[in-house]
């Protein structure tokens, strides 16, 4: 059940060079085709606040694919092909959804899009079992906080640029030509499959570390229950899944908050997205270094709260609406979000992956996935229900806030080695903040200075060239 350490240590390397690049092709993907996208694709289809809320669940209710694909796992122990093979399947079903509003009835649209993205993400939860598997005999545990940092922080690099250009591409496309606005949609789509596809590329260049060959697979059951036989492990399980489900009760619907409940406009919320993403690139390396040298739960244990803090002034944006302060405030939220949201990610996939013993990876980690996608897919699937009975999103980040805070009592129950007080992982937080405000107004001095010294001298050679500008070399070529 376990790996043999078949790899060289060049090919650790390369294979984790892959495994970024997967990781940005993926990102692109994800970015076109999820989060603020599929929500304004589905409004456009006519979706209510229940399908959005269904949207939000799909995912991880398909988490229920975890189960079987740890016997597919056992039983063939081929993680790259199973992986490739699911995902590459998983990934073409964007192609049909981006076709389906061009060739269907609108009346009938939104539901075989909902069909589809539920067997998008079972073929996904397939390829997610087996590639955690994979990760867990693959990634140094050593250096784990340090590379996930790196992958998580490249990936939201690219996804910047990405959802702003695609936001700034859909309002001009929808000004140009109003009744074609599910065709702008759907170039979003083809254009998530093209880089779901160069993903699979990527996946197909990736080592995997041989499995242990096994003469008997064990009972299927016996494959179940081994993770709730770790008490640890036991205890992560049952704080994740509430901490899903405290976060997924308000978060899944902040765009429809910022879009109908404050009147922003998708610009709006795609430039607030985006600067939230660049505080969470500014934030990975910070809390991958602390998840390192003390423990992924230390690091929950400040960014958890800070999170939760976010939801309250989410809470209390609302009375505000109408003012000028409400995209000030919006933006100092978006930042503090995604401070946390940095921290929080970081430790949550990377603790699961520390925590599950060296050769039962398939086993505890598709245990640890699905009972923290269901909660994610239950609690969004509540608030749309609930919803439909009352206006207005604040008393979910209330409740949200709340049973956030519970959560973070369940982890003081999950060992971790290395793990510390808070205090001495904010004092951190604080010096490292300190230190790149400081090397910032270093560069940008030394930067000045630098100018400063080069004015004359670029003066003198304009004049030794009779007053002729010249153009930089690369700019001339």
């Amino acid at each position: 059940m376990g790996c043999t350490n078949t790899l060289s240590e060049r090919e650790v390397q390369k294979g984790l060079r892959n495994v970024i690049g997967d990781g940005l092709a993926t990102q692109v993907m994800t970015t076109l085709t999820t989060s603020v996208f599929l929500v304004a694709f589905a409004l456009a289809l006519g979706a209510s606040d229940l399908i959005i809320g269904m949207l939000a669940a799909i995912p991880p209710l398909s988490g229920i694919m975890q189960i079987p694909t740890i016997y597919l796992v056992e039983k063939f122990r081929t993680r790259r092909s199973i992986t490739m093979i699911s995902s590459a399947l998983s990934r073409a079903f964007l192609l049909l959804i981006a076709c389906i509003p061009l060739v269907v009835p609108l009346n009938v649209a939104l539901p075989i899009v909902l069909v589809a993205l539920v067997l998008n993400s079972l073929l996904a939860n397939i390829g997610g079992c087996s590639y955690n598997s994979w990760m867990h005999d693959l990634v140094p545990q050593a250096t784990m906080g340090r590379f996930f940092s790196k992958k998580m922080l490249l990936s939201t690099a690219i996804a910047i640029p990405t959802a702003l250009l695609a936001g700034y591409f859909l309002d001009v496309w929808i000004a140009a030509f109003p009744e074609m606005e599910l065709v702008g949609y759907a170039m979003l789509f083809i254009g998530g499959f093209i880089a779901g596809m160069l993903g699979i590329v990527q996946i197909s260049k990736i080592p995997e570390p041989r499995m242990v060959s096994a003469d008997k697979i064990p009972p299927f059951r016996e494959l179940l229950v081994q993770p709730f036989r770790d008490k640890n492990f036991k205890n992560l399980i049952w704080f994740l899944t509430s901490w899903n489900f405290a976060v997924n009760l308000a978060l899944p619907f902040l765009t429809v908050y910022m879009l109908r409940g404050l009147g922003m406009d998708m610009t709006m919320v795609v430039v607030l997205t985006a600067l939230q993403q660049l505080t969470m690139v500014a934030f990975f390396k910070v809390w991958g270094t602390l998840a390192d040298k003390y423990s992924n739960k230390s690091v929950l244990r400040v960014s958890g709260p800070l999170l939760l803090g976010s939801f309250a002034l989410w809470a209390s944006l609302s009375m505000f609406k109408g003012t000028g302060l409400i995209v000030p405030m919006a933006a100092g939220i978006h930042m503090l979000w995604g401070m946390s949201t940095a921290g929080v990610n970081l430790a949550t996939s990377s603790i699961g992956l520390k925590l599950a013993p060296r050769g039962k990876g398939t086993s505890y980690m598709a245990s640890f996935m699905l009972f923290t996608q269901l909660a994610a897919a239950i609690s969004p699937l509540l608030g749309g229900i609930v919803s439909q009975y009352f206006e207005g999103w604040t008393i979910f980040l209330i409740v949200a806030f709340i049973l956030g805070m519970f959560s973070l009592h369940r982890l003081t129950k999950v060992k971790e080695q290395g793990e510390v007080h808070e205090r001495v992982v904010a004092r951190e937080l604080v010096v490292e903040m300190r230190n790149s405000v400081s090397i910032s107004r270093l560069k940008a001095s030394t930067m000045l200075a630098t100018m400063g010294l080069a004015a004359p001298m670029a003066r003198h050679r304009n004049e030794s060239n009779h007053g002729e500008i010249l153009s930089p070399p690369n700019l001339r070529r």
